[in-house]
């Protein structure tokens, strides 16, 4: 029976979780609570107006309106006991705890934990009154600090201190000034770790813990890591900082063991654990931990996700991660793009017209709406971090290409973007790989394997006069073996175009190769000549050896139809070949640009 699910929260990462939800075939409705002008009657999604605040009426309305899951997204509702009320009214529901969510909304209780249990973290120590957090960062031996409010402050109660004297000023400004309201009644001060810093989130069933792949925020407001700190202006997924044996040491030094130690504890976690840590040369040490998924981290594992997220969620709540870990997209890259008001993280202006929303997903991204809603009809500007654009590429620099571009596709009057995120990840390829043929696009391995499956063909074109084999950079062709004496050449050139858009719709290619040699001998015969070989040029943007094979194939029998001889030259093929009544191939593996798609 299909499922009526609610997701909780307003923001670009609960329409992310709706989107993602609604795509699985259990889901009937997916209901989202405030939700925004992006999961405003969307297909399955839509907006409801039901109080989020008052647990009983909400634990009501989902009694009424059959709810049969609702998954939280934001800290706050956790932190507020939401979960432990919606399951005490008999309504299931995803995330973990209050006593659970501490871990998030309490930074003095987490890093006590962390402690207590042996995960690594910085050092640290929480004061409630200003002078003895003063008194205790002029005396530390670090030569610089991280004053943190130690509840919730939507993220952006951290101030890294260049020297005492700043951090002083943010304890003051924390404590005294009350820059984060209650958040900061307690401050944590702690040692600047340096290093990389990544995220890495799991699902938790209280016992196992199943890993997402790593991703990175980008937190400063500007370009280059500058600016002042937010909620993230900016993802991507995975990180190549993360190898699979860190991952896994990762897993088993921080998420396990925390898992381990909340159950240790007396408070299981269930729900989505997500571990902020920094790569540091004594190895990775935790900043924070959430207790949920990020934002903007969830825009970029969401797409990646290959499994249906509504059976993940029930696995997890059932204690089967163990037996049915989820999938993930192996071979592909996410990055998303925060475009945000102007003045934020400050104040902003709000109700401002977004324009070229259609326009941008004909770009093949996906928009996640954040702070917006409908006004007029039309979508308006309602918060800080107003929409999210993510693209999914087969590699990073793809994605964060697709990315911008959608980015520029979006109109609203002073959007605040950066252009750079995945900076870091590029920098670590480039440092640790250099730049190799693949990274072009040439897939050497994918060459030979053609080379192989044309073998074939080659043959069946072989003729006298050819002087070639399979695997040179040139072929030759002996005019008076071929019984020519002092000839003239022909030449031509002539290429497919829309029959090409066709066969790539229809995943039919065998037939271009006619096609293409039909042209071109026929451009051959119109001025009298006899046709005598065929060099033609295939570029594709990633080497397809079934579809490169189909189209090599084609070219040779309509060669053979057309009792000619001929050479084909590939972005990643070279082909060189005779005619009269046979054909003969020569292929060589040069290289192909992962910029185009495949086209003649």
């Amino acid at each position: 029976m299909a499922v009526r699910l609610l997701v909780i929260g307003s923001g670009g990462r609960e329409h992310t979780l709706a989107w993602k939800l609604a795509q699985s075939p259990h889901i009937q409705q997916v209901l989202v609570a405030p939700g925004n002008a992006g999961t405003a009657n969307c297909g399955k999604i839509s907006n409801s107006e039901v109080s989020v605040s008052n647990h009983s009426i909400l634990a009501q309305f989902c009694k009424e309106h059959s709810v049969g899951l609702v998954v939280v997204g934001p800290e706050v509702p956790l932190a507020a006991g939401m979960v432990d009320d919606l399951q005490a009214a008999g309504v299931p529901c995803f995330g973990p705890s209050a006593k659970a969510a501490q871990l998030e909304a309490n930074k003095s209780f987490s890093k006590a934990f962390m402690d207590r249990h042996g995960i690594p973290t910085a050092n640290w120590c929480s004061f409630t009154d200003p002078q003895e957090a003063c008194s205790y960062i002029r005396t530390a031996s670090f030569p610089a600090l991280v004053v943190k409010a130690s509840g919730l402050a939507a993220g952006k109660g951290v101030i890294v201190a260049k020297d005492q004297e700043e951090a002083c000023q943010a304890v003051l400004d924390i404590m005294k000034d009350k820059t984060f309201g209650s958040a900061g009644e307690t401050v944590v001060v702690e040692e600047l770790l340096e290093g990389e810093e990544v995220s890495c989130l799991c699902f938790s069933d209280g016992c196992s813990v199943s890993p997402m792949p790593p991703a990175q925020d980008h937190k400063r407001l500007q370009d280059g890591d500058l600016g002042p700190n937010t909620g993230g202006m900016g993802a991507y997924c995975p990180t190549p900082q993360v190898s699979q044996e860190l991952l896994q040491q990762i897993t088993e030094t921080v998420l396990q063991k925390t898992v381990d130690g909340m159950k240790e504890e007396g408070t299981p976690y269930v729900g989505v654990l997500y571990a902020g840590l920094m790569l540091t040369k004594q190895g990775p040490k935790v900043l924070e931990f959430n207790c949920r998924f990020g934002d903007p981290e969830c825009q970029v594992l969401m797409p990646l996700l290959k499994s249906d997220l509504y059976e993940v969620l029930q696995s997890t709540l059932e204690g089967k991660l163990a037996s049915s870990a989820p999938e993930w997209h192996q071979d592909s890259s996410a990055v998303t793009v925060v475009m945000a008001s102007p003045g934020y993280p400050g104040s902003y202006k709000k109700g401002v017209a977004i324009t070229g929303l259609s326009q941008v997903e004909e770009t093949g991204v996906q928009v996640f709406h954040a702070g917006t809603s409908l006004k007029e009809g039309g979508v308006v500007s309602s918060g800080g971090r107003v929409l999210t654009v993510t693209a999914v590429r087969s590699s990073l620099e793809m994605a964060v290409h697709a990315a911008n571009r959608g980015v520029a596709a979006v109109g609203f009057p002073g959007a605040v973007y950066r252009r750079d995120i995945g900076h870091r990840a590029i920098a670590h390829l480039t440092q640790h790989r250099g730049l190799t043929y693949k990274d072009s696009g040439v897939d050497i391995a994918a060459g030979n394997r053609l080379v192989d499956m044309i073998k074939p063909f080659a043959k069946a074109t072989s003729r006298s006069g050819c002087n070639a084999e399979l695997g040179g950079f040139a072929g030759l062709f002996d005019l008076k073996a071929a019984g020519f004496i002092d000839p003239i050449l022909v030449s031509g050139t002539d290429g497919v175009g829309t029959k090409l858009k066709i066969a790539q719709a229809c995943q039919q290619h065998s037939t271009l190769g006619q096609d293409l040699v039909a042209m071109c001998v026929n451009d051959v015969l119109a001025q009298g000549a006899e046709p005598l070989f065929f060099l033609d040029y295939f570029s594709c943007g990633r080497l397809d050896v079934g579809v490169a094979s189909a189209v090599i194939r084609g070219v040779a029998e309509a060669c053979g139809l057309a009792d000619t001889w001929m050479g084909v030259c590939v972005c990643a093929l070279y082909f060189v070949c005779s005619g009269g009544k046979k054909v003969e191939m020569l292929a060589v593996y040069w290289g192909c640009s992962e910029n185009n798609k495949v086209g003649f």
